[in-house]
């Protein structure tokens, strides 16, 4: 399982733009056509997260492994 994680967050890393905070900001505008399409990861707190979901916009935490952070 770990492995497979690692190898998400490696994909990830790989396909697409890390925006960091600003995360929920270019969701919207890739979503609403102000801004170019296209694949991007950055951290969203959940309540950011949830009001992405109630407006339409797909998203999908990734799972983080406990030394991760460390």
């Amino acid at each position: 399982m770990r492995e497979a994680i690692k190898a998400l967050h490696a994909h990830v890393a790989a396909t697409s733009e890390h925006v960091g905070a600003r995360f929920a900001e270019e969701a919207r505008k890739i979503h609403y056509g102000e801004a170019e399409g296209r694949s991007i990861h950055g951290q969203a707190s959940l309540d950011e997260a949830r009001a992405l979901f109630d407006e339409g916009i797909e998203v999908a935490p990734l799972p983080f492994l406990p030394d991760d952070r460390n």
